[in-house]
């Protein structure tokens, strides 16, 4: 928002510098040549408005935007000095400085800047410099020089004298030099990119040839064919930016007619901002993992208008939106090593800086999908594990009692069974209800549902062989939450006293549930051997860390070897 503003207000500026002072010079009403005026460098400011509002983070828009602030401030203070003489006679100083550097950079920062705002190489920067150094002796020796127009009788000052000839000599050598770079530039750039550079070095071209002839004209007093030169030199640039615009897509801001109402509209590169915006929108609304990186990709495709675009995870999987053809021009790492975008060439054009830092502003949103996508794949995984374990758990254990207590019956029925067969039978039944009854249990305790979590939880507890303490907080017990944050909580402790058990071989443990900030908390804690975090899989405990990232928890465990474990985990509650 900030940067519109400023644009829009460089360009009223400019804008009105342009209008007030060509009406002023020669007051009302204003003449043909005036406005011919008017109408040939106002699209100096538009065209660095448009360029600067769409492309921020460009500097060549922001030039084009001072350049015509130069130009406008210029004509304003020479329109006020000649319409206003002798009055404002003395704005004629201020108006040449103006025009100097207006003409210096118009000249020579508008074609060697093309189109990125930036030197081609490092070895132009001493142009660069030393064509800004012409530019302040050119305006220095104009300001020393005064306003000689209301004093022809008066000799120029010759040092005032030295220095504008100089300036103005070496800014046309510059000027020179920059037009011959960017011929070469031209001569070197790829189909895409020739149309924009033929049609600056055709613009340049004109208006290092108009601003020479204005000085020849009017030195030799020709001041008709000076004014023509005048207007050739302001608009030509301007000119052959607004060509490489509607026909070659310059900085990717097309200008076309849209429907049948023939209006004329800008189809132009979203900005960063708009690109995240539609981004968020799109993700939230993608239900599958693959779905969110192919949106994620055609994102990123779209944004830059490239032929396509992929995403590469860290484990070779890759997605891609678009016919992919060729090497990747543009790669961009996401953080956390999860993984990298890949952007193939662009329709029209190569990538730029700016389309880098869009990739980069896109990677943080990529690292989250990828994330997401990761999260979703173990957990589908482990309901897979989940449930070819109770699978074999019922074929190996009740499935087979159930057989063989259905053959004892058969028996029992054959032989007439006696009171000792049927009580074995009876036991038997039990037996196989009891397991039953556990491996339910193991799929959704009936205390967890019934009575709430600290129940469950102790009820799971109570069954241990060693010494359980469970406690809970203020109100927890009459607290009931979300199935899928009760379930979670229940068997992330049931996981976590199991290894005590088996693996730590406690011989005491803690339990402590505690509702705080808005967070459900689940603490575990035992006295058994402990081991290292780092060096140790936990297979179990990682299933159950994927439960509680999907509910935007979190799982720690802490361990030492010989002190013990402790094992801390949480969810968000409401309220």
């Amino acid at each position: 928002m900030r940067s519109r503003l400023t644009a829009g207000l460089l360009a009223a500026i400019a804008a009105a510098g342009i209008i007030t002072g060509s009406m002023v010079e020669t007051g009302l009403p204003v003449p043909l040549s005036q406005w011919l005026f008017i109408a040939i460098a106002l699209p100096f400011p538009a065209l660095g408005w448009l360029l600067a509002v769409r492309r921020p983070l460009v500097p060549y828009g922001w030039l084009l935007l001072t350049t015509a602030v130069c130009l406008g401030l210029g004509a304003l203070a020479a329109g006020a000095a000649f319409g206003l003489a002798p009055a404002m006679g003395w704005a004629a100083v201020p108006g040449a400085m103006l025009f100097a550097v207006y003409y210096g950079l118009n000249s020579i920062f508008i074609p060697l800047l093309f189109p990125e705002g930036r030197p081609p190489s490092r070895r132009w920067r001493p142009v660069a410099w030393l064509g800004a150094a012409a530019i302040a002796v050119h305006a220095g020796g104009l300001a020393l020089l005064g306003p000689l127009p209301w004093r022809e009788d008066a000799p120029p000052p010759p040092v005032a004298a030295a220095m504008t000839a100089l300036g103005q000599s070496v800014a046309w050598l510059v000027a020179l030099i920059v037009l011959v770079g960017l011929v070469v530039r031209w001569r070197r750039s790829g189909q895409a990119e020739r149309g924009q550079y033929a049609w600056m070095v055709a613009g340049a071209s004109a208006n290092l040839a108009a601003f020479v002839a204005l000085t020849v004209f009017l030195i030799g007093g020709h001041i008709g064919w000076g004014v023509a030169g005048l207007a050739v030199g302001i608009g030509s640039l301007p000119a052959a930016v607004a060509v490489a615009i509607a026909r070659h897509r310059l900085l990717d801001i097309r200008i076309g007619i849209r429907g049948s109402r023939l209006l004329l509209v800008f189809d132009m590169r979203p900005t960063v901002g708009e690109v995240l915006s539609s981004l968020g929108s799109a993700l939230d609304d993608s239900p599958e993992p693959v779905e969110l990186l192919g949106r994620l990709a055609a994102a990123v495709r779209t944004a830059l208008n490239t032929t396509w675009a992929a995403v590469r995870l860290a484990d070779g999987t890759r997605v891609v939106a678009g016919n992919e053809e060729g090497p990747a021009a543009l790669a961009v790492p996401v953080r956390g090593g999860l993984g990298q975008l890949e952007c193939g060439p662009r329709d029209h054009g190569g990538l730029t800086a700016e389309d880098r830092r869009l990739v980069e502003a896109l990677a943080v949103p990529a690292g989250l999908a990828i994330q997401s996508e990761r999260l979703a794949a173990r957990l589908v995984n482990a309901q897979e594990a989940e449930r070819r374990r109770i699978e074999r758990n019922i074929h190996d254990g009740v499935q087979q009692q159930l057989v063989a207590l259905i053959a004892g019956l058969e028996l029992a029925r054959a032989t007439g069974g006696g009171p000792q067969l049927l009580a074995e039978l009876r036991e038997q039944a039990r037996q196989t209800l009891a397991d039953l009854r556990e491996l339910a249990a193991g799929i959704h305790p009936s205390a967890l549902g019934q009575g709430g979590l600290v129940e469950a939880v102790e009820e799971r507890c109570a069954r241990l062989p060693v010494p359980t303490k469970v406690s809970a907080g203020e109100g927890m017990r009459a607290a009931r939450f979300p199935d899928e944050v009760e379930g979670a909580m229940y068997f992330t402790v049931s996981e976590a006293v199991a290894n005590a058990l088996k693996h730590a071989r406690a011989t005491r443990i803690e339990v402590r549930l505690a509702r705080e900030d808005g967070r459900l908390h689940a603490t575990v804690a035992d006295d058994g051997g402990g081991f290292d975090p780092e060096a140790t899989a936990r297979r179990g405990l990682a299933t159950l860390s994927d439960r509680l990232d999907a509910l935007g928890g979190r799982l720690e465990v802490t361990s030492e070897k010989g002190k013990g474990t402790r094992m801390a985990a949480w969810v968000p509650v409401d309220g």
